[in-house]
């Protein structure tokens, strides 16, 4: 056994070898080996290899590749420019522009990829080139999009989530389910405080010439571009709500719709295919080599009881469900200053769920907290990968012109975690009410 000043040093150790560069999942196994040499002998180490052979046989882990697939096959058959373009067409009258399509186009793709970063990059790219021409403020675009793409891990599908229910034992259908309310929530909130900003200074919003404007007849032909992503997303969610398929098997009909679509626009080509599955296979393998770290952890951290000992100082301390609750805000924030979020998550959960459980806090709605607090640090200074992904897609320009943007969507995001705090039946009614 361990006791927590002990466990507050491993987990420094942990934080340490991140913060210097050492690969995440290599991280995590360091810190599981070390502990189980010191306290247990070397003969623990072994157990690396079933916890190796148990997580690579867990079926609903298929879901990750295949939502990753998913995005993939949408970003690369030309199907996100169309649906910004569908979007567009009635968002640019609201003050604020395509500042607006940014958000919903994001909130729209993010129902069907799963990936913030996915999301950052598309809606980068397709969005960019047109803000630049209509001479918008260039630091505010830079932050819609970056803030519009957290929208990827909230909006189910998530593979956040997925990777969070696999740790925790959480049903990811009522994970995807409790995502909906908050994400549009935040979608609406991100819209406003468009709005807001581009009443109170106009120039903001650039200028969206009168030629620019389509006659109704277009943007009602072109509203057809958004509904195979509705379609893409009501086909995925709904066979989960029914009970008609598992997450994995509709993350497999989104693929096989997305492939089909693909087809119809003529973009369903082997270089396209090739493109899709070789950054499928890359971003999956990462993310597995993750997970596989984090269970190994997550076996050592419970044989040493470290979550037991976590959970007696809580109770000495008196400290209030509450209370701790924003004491874990404060901590991710930390966190997010220093650590990618993939990280951040999958190394702190073995320590902190089963305090959440021992609290009393659902464990569905702790899922949408923390996938929030993952929304934070990928927008927050200097490690938010979403902002370096913005920037990258830009091509040009210093990386503080991202920072400077995102501020105003940052103190949003954090209203929101507020608001979840403060109203969780925000977050559990639709759950509670579905299942």
């Amino acid at each position: 056994m361990i006791d927590v000043t002990g466990a507050v040093i491993g987990f420094f150790i942990m934080l340490g070898m991140m913060f210097v560069g050492l690969h995440v999942a290599t991280a995590m196994f360091l810190s599981a080996a070390l502990g189980a040499l010191i306290y247990l002998g070397p003969a623990q180490i072994l157990v690396f290899g079933t916890t190796l052979w148990a997580v690579m046989n867990d079926f609903i882990l298929t879901a990750i590749p295949l939502f990753i697939l998913l995005g993939e096959l949408l970003m690369r058959s030309g199907v996100t420019h169309r649906m910004y373009d569908g979007l567009s067409d009635w968002l640019s009258y609201l003050p604020g522009g395509l500042l607006h399509s940014n958000v919903g186009a994001s909130a729209l793709f993010a129902s069907v990829s799963g990936s913030s970063v996915a999301t950052a990059a598309t809606i980068g790219t397709v969005a960019l080139p047109e803000l630049e021409k209509r001479q918008y403020n260039e630091r505010i675009a830079l932050g819609s999009i970056a803030a519009g793409a957290t929208l990827g891990i909230l909006i189910p599908p998530s593979v956040n989530m997925i990777i969070y229910g696999a740790l925790t034992k959480t049903s990811i259908g009522k994970l995807f389910i409790a995502g909906i309310i908050p994400g549009l929530t935040l979608t609406v909130l991100f819209m406003t405080t468009i709005l807001v900003m581009c009443v109170i200074w106009p120039s903001l919003a650039g200028r969206d010439s009168k030629e620019d404007q389509k006659p109704l007849r277009d943007k009602l032909a072109r509203l057809r571009f958004l509904v195979p992503p509705l379609m893409i997303f009501v086909a995925v969610m709904g066979s989960i709500y029914f009970g008609w398929a598992t997450p994995s098997e509709a993350a497999a009909l989104g693929v096989l719709l997305s492939a089909a679509l693909a087809a119809a626009y003529g973009n369903l080509k082997i270089k396209v295919l090739h493109e899709a599955f070789v950054s499928t296979v890359r971003t999956s393998a990462l993310i597995l080599f993750i997970i596989i770290a984090a269970f190994f952890l997550n076996f050592i951290v419970g044989i040493l009881g470290i979550p037991q000992a976590l959970t007696r100082f809580v109770a000495e301390v008196g400290a209030t469900p509450t209370t701790t609750v924003w004491l874990l805000v404060i901590f991710y924030l930390v966190l997010g200053c220093f650590l990618e979020t993939l990280s951040m998550m999958v190394g702190t959960i073995p320590v902190v769920f089963p305090l959440i459980i021992h609290l009393g806090i659902d464990p569905v709605w702790f899922g949408i907290f923390l996938v929030l607090m993952m929304e934070l640090a990928l927008v927050t200074p200097p490690v938010g990968m979403n902002l370096y992904v913005v920037h990258g897609v830009r091509g040009h320009g210093r990386v503080t012109d991202v920072f400077y943007g995102i501020t105003p969507f940052l103190l949003t995001m954090f209203l929101m975690v507020a608001v979840i705090i403060w109203f969780p039946g925000l977050v559990m009614w639709l759950p509670n009410l579905m299942f």
